[in-house]
């Protein structure tokens, strides 16, 4: 039962809620944009969904290293897919479905309109979804906003937003963040995230 809904924030008991505020693409920063696309996708705008270099990399690291962590190679567009559309697993069954979604939003969406549900979507902490909440939770400003080591703080923290902050860093998120500031340098802002 919700006993209370505040700027989008729905609350019952002691559950602290989920922080959720769905943006336009030219309300996110476009240091938000490049940071994702350093730390998860660097050929997002070059690719059609699969980066099957990384992917036979991922593959052949696998392969190799049996026991040690597993190395995915989702791009952006696998990630939406996944987040929008499906649930967290690892079966082949809910992979399969993940490449035929990742294709039809290819297909029918544009780059920009993949990168802001991306944005809008994935999880940045706690009950905390999208850049947006993200913004306003550990930086206190809108994500239009945020600086470019703001958005690299976020991105460096995706792979495990319920373990890592993008405020508290531990070394390795620390190390990702110079990481990602580097890279994107190297990336060039897309003319729709300007």
């Amino acid at each position: 039962m919700i006993t209370r809904c505040i700027d989008g924030v729905f609350e019952t008991g002691s559950f602290r809620g989920v922080h959720k505020n769905w943006v336009s693409m030219d309300a996110i920063s476009p240091n938000m944009v490049k940071a994702v696309m350093a730390s998860e996708d660097q050929k997002f705008l070059e690719h059609h969904g699969f980066d099957w270099t990384a992917i036979n990399k991922a593959m052949k690291y696998n392969r190799t290293k049996k026991g040690k962590k597993v190395h995915g190679a989702s791009t952006i567009s696998q990630q939406t897919a996944k987040n929008v559309f499906l649930w967290q697993s690892r079966t082949w069954i809910r992979k399969g479905l993940e490449v035929y979604f990742t294709f039809m939003i290819e297909l029918f969406w544009s780059k920009e309109r993949i990168m802001e549900v991306y944005l809008n979507v994935i999880e940045t902490g706690n009950g905390v979804y999208g850049v947006e909440a993200a913004s306003r939770k550990y930086f206190k400003k809108k994500a239009r906003n945020l600086t470019a080591t703001e958005a690299a703080s976020i991105a460096a923290i995706l792979p495990l937003p319920l373990k890592w902050s993008p405020v508290k860093p531990n070394a390795r998120v620390s190390s990702r963040i110079v990481w990602i500031r580097n890279q994107m340098n190297a990336i060039a802002t897309p003319a729709w995230a300007k």
